[in-house]
């Protein structure tokens, strides 16, 4: 879907159909835009990578879940 213009082959739209959803196709043809739009739009002003992807994340805190149940504790729910 980047390409300009985009090109979707039929088996392409035939294997993702296989395993998507009418809605969950509509939704990731809309992530897929997304990004390209603003792939662009950085690229059109000179928006560089903050080198997020080169040892640097930002970590995600763990669930209270995971750590109940790590610790032995049954969780709730």
């Amino acid at each position: 879907m980047t390409e300009t213009p985009a090109v979707i082959s039929d088996a392409l739209f035939a294997e993702l159909n296989a395993h998507f959803s009418p809605a969950q196709m509509v939704e990731l043809t809309a992530a897929i835009a997304w990004e390209n739009y603003r792939a662009r739009f950085n690229h059109a002003f000179g928006a560089e990578s903050e080198s997020f992807s080169e040892k640097n994340y930002c970590a995600m805190p763990a669930r209270q879940a995971h750590r109940a149940t790590a610790a032995g504790a049954q969780p709730h729910g």
